[in-house]
């Protein structure tokens, strides 16, 4: 990540490298991340802060030559002169050293894809540069657009709310964040050596300090001329204790080029949550209330925004028509192409909602016509919670699940290729009817590839699931849906990122 020019090319003795090769590399290593906060919390040897206080520095001189053969030794008592060749490749050595450290860490930091990590990395990375072991880092964007967050260092959640118990003002960052200090061309640093000896220091942050076992900090801002302020980064000493003049100039290069780092995944990040309210408004606000039936519905958007949708209307004579399907492809594109074709389903279903097939037949024809270079999935259902009836057909899309005491089955439909495909759609509906008490599960693949399981194997997963909803909870579509999502996909795989969107939606007909 950092450019060092190939037209000077530095000889340095083996010995005398690896010597400053032992610097910043292995502080990193050892001020990583422990298992528990009291070992980050133990004492810290050291009074003055460095890289690695239990590697001794290099010597910065190198042996003197020996003696040539037939002369008289010089006395002990007199030393030889360092020569000036081996002085300055010394100091050489220390430069290729750090430039290789920083090259490193910077490494380590762009892997990183997500805000939170790329936040961590930071810490951990500071951490090992300024020779300290804990820290926290605040994510505050000056323009007010977020995202906002905060993450510590060996400092465990109830240890950041006590810090939050101080006044704002009264802490490093917040002084950095408060104040134009945090905004390009204002103070590049906050160094309090010494908290417990500041006379003026806030009795709560003197608390809070003594209570968590830091006496020093030193605090950076991280800002860009094109993002402006994004946050603070503060790292905590255990001990009376700064960085040296090297620690700052090795902090300073790593946190200009973090923060840009840190600039790009927040803007990424914004992506994805704008592309998750627009899919969101793309949908119903809220599900309707039709006598007879409960409806509940569970929703997940991949990180680039996918095209899974679901729809729940009223129609004419008390019925209530049901839809979920899935456009190709994932973006904007696909949200928008989403919209279209569920507000074109909607209008068929108002006209025509009693004949599924000619439903979907006529939503086929207006995505070939309009979006001849993509495919859908849909399912609509034509339900009649009186009499407990389901009219329902399928273009390309999964199975329904009927749930209920006596029996949990997929709901055989037939086998149609998905809308767009071919040049004439056209299969035959099915009727279900159900009984008291039982749940229809309608949902798009987006649930099945989640699981990363084969179409069987994820199959037989979504009806074991069903199958295990226990008997006080099949009173509540909330609830069925709730436990086939967190059975189906566990581990917190139904929130975490994923290329597929998902779509459960609960019909309990009384």
């Amino acid at each position: 990540m950092l450019d060092i020019s190939s037209r000077v090319r530095v000889h340095v003795e083996t010995p005398l490298a690896a010597q400053n090769d032992m610097g910043v590399c292995d502080a990193f290593e050892q001020y990583a991340p422990v298992g528990k906060p009291d070992d980050m919390n133990a004492p810290h040897p050291p009074k003055v802060a460095g890289i690695d206080s239990t590697v001794p520095a290099p010597a910065h001189t190198v042996a003197p030559a020996p003696a040539a053969s037939g002369t008289t030794p010089v006395s002990a008592a007199v030393s030889s002169p360092t020569p000036a060749g081996a002085l300055l490749q010394d100091r050489l050595a220390g430069w290729v050293s750090d430039l290789t450290t920083l090259h490193e860490l910077t490494e380590r930091l762009v892997r990183t894809d997500t805000l939170p990590g790329a936040l961590q990395e930071l810490l951990r990375a500071g951490a090992a540069l300024v020779g300290a072991r804990r820290g926290v880092v605040v994510l505050e964007p000056a323009d007010g657009l977020g995202p906002e967050t905060t993450l510590g260092l060996g400092l465990a959640r109830a240890d950041l709310g006590q810090l939050e118990t101080v006044p704002r003002g009264a802490l490093s960052y917040g002084a950095l964040l408060d104040t134009d200090a945090g905004l390009p061309g204002g103070s590049t640093e906050i160094v309090r050596p010494d908290l417990f000896a500041e006379k003026a220091l806030d009795p709560r942050h003197r608390e809070v300090a003594a209570r968590l076992g830091y006496a020093a900090s030193y605090a950076l801002p991280l800002s860009t001329a094109a993002a402006g302020r994004l946050g603070a980064a503060v790292w905590l000493y255990d001990e009376p204790a700064e960085p040296v003049e090297r620690q700052r100039h090795l902090i300073g290069l790593y946190a200009r080029y973090a923060t840009e780092h840190l600039a790009r995944l927040v803007e990424v990040e914004r992506t994805r949550a704008c592309m998750t309210t627009m899919s969101e408004e793309l949908l119903p606000s809220r599900l309707p209330r039709v006598s007879g039936v409960q409806l509940a519905v569970r929703h997940r958007t991949g990180p680039r925004g996918g095209g899974d949708w679901y729809d729940a209307l009223p129609l004419p004579d008390a019925a209530l028509g049901l839809a979920v399907g899935s456009v190709t492809g994932s973006g904007p594109s696909a949200i928008a192409a989403m919209g279209r074709l569920r507000a074109s389903l909607r209008a068929y279903a108002v006209m025509e909602g009693e004949d599924p097939v000619a439903v979907l037949s006529d939503l086929e024809l207006l995505l070939r016509l309009t979006e001849p270079a993509r495919s859908a999935t849909a399912l609509f259902a034509y339900c009649e919670p009186a009499l407990r009836k389901i009219t329902l057909a399928g273009a390309g899309h999964c199975p329904p699940l009927l749930v209920g005491e006596r029996r949990t089955e997929f709901v055989e439909t037939s086998v149609s290729a998905p809308l767009g495909m071919l040049a004439c759609w056209e299969a035959p509906s099915v009727e279900l009817q159900t009984e008291p008490g039982e749940t229809v599960l309608l949902y798009t693949d987006g649930l099945l590839h989640r699981t990363g399981d084969s179409v069987d194997r994820a199959f037989a997963r979504l009806h074991a699931a069903a199958s295990s909803v226990p008997r006080a909870l099949r009173q509540e579509p909330d609830a069925v849906a709730e436990h086939v999502l967190r059975t189906v996909l566990p581990d917190g795989l139904d929130v975490t990122d994923s290329a597929e969107d998902v779509v459960l939606m609960a019909a309990r007909f009384e």
